[in-house]
């Protein structure tokens, strides 16, 4: 359990209580309304999808993906043991092994490579998601000791009290703000989620065969098995 977790909560209770002013209407030309047109979601409900992410369960594909590295490398070192044959044939499967061992480990494009690269992008996601979280609470944090936390827990305290729409009053301003903060918090974190797909997002593209150079196989001469 996060400090996230911790101010679930009473964040989610405070935000329920936003989101109910809110729908009533913000005040006309608020900085919240830029930021309810991108998110399309209400602050309530935007930190409640952000609360199922875990940094956890990504750290851990990020490891069982470079398990997979020590395979391929078991399968090069087969690759390269000494061929004891010689003549066409032999020279064919060199040619054939040394593609082989190209695709499986030769650069970042190829399976070595993009395994890299997908267990670097799980880590760098799952460091998204812990110092997200971990802004998120901060902000959480603020707003619950807020003034404007007290005036929106005030204006939706009694049944009815937000029956009537009052965009202007001092509650909505309140929850405006609130929400405002939160919202904009979340933005700045799926830029970040953004900004890392466009980084990785080259080198985690599928590793493509390349064929191997082919010489024109000769039958004059005999394939020989041994030195």
């Amino acid at each position: 359990m996060d400090a996230l977790d911790r101010l679930a909560e009473p964040g989610l209770d405070l935000l329920r209580r936003v989101d109910t002013l809110l729908a009533a209407g913000a005040p006309e030309g608020h900085p919240v309304w830029p930021l309810l047109r991108r998110m399309q979601v209400l602050p309530g409900e935007a930190v409640r999808g952000f609360l199922d992410l875990s940094p956890a369960p990504l750290a851990t594909a990020g490891h069982a993906v470079r398990r997979h590295v020590r395979a391929y490398d078991e399968v090069g070192a087969a690759l390269t043991d000494p061929v004891l044959w010689s003549g066409p044939a032999a020279r064919g499967y060199g040619q054939a092994r040394t593609a082989l061992l190209r695709h499986l480990d030769e650069g970042p494009e190829s399976l070595v490579g993009r395994l890299e690269s997908t267990a670097g992008y799980a880590d760098a996601l799952a460091d998204w998601v812990e110092g997200s979280r971990l802004t998120l609470a901060r902000a959480l944090a603020d707003v619950l000791r807020s003034a404007e936390a007290v005036t929106v827990v005030a204006a939706t305290a009694l049944p009815g009290a937000v029956n009537q729409p009052r965009p202007t009053g001092s509650g909505a301003v309140a929850a405006a703000e609130i929400a405002t903060r939160v919202l904009a918090v979340l933005c700045v974190a799926y830029d970040g989620a953004e900004t890392l797909l466009r980084q990785w997002g080259p080198s985690l593209a599928e590793s493509r065969w390349r064929a191997p150079v082919v010489e024109r196989t000769r039958y004059d001469s005999p394939t020989r098995v041994g030195w």
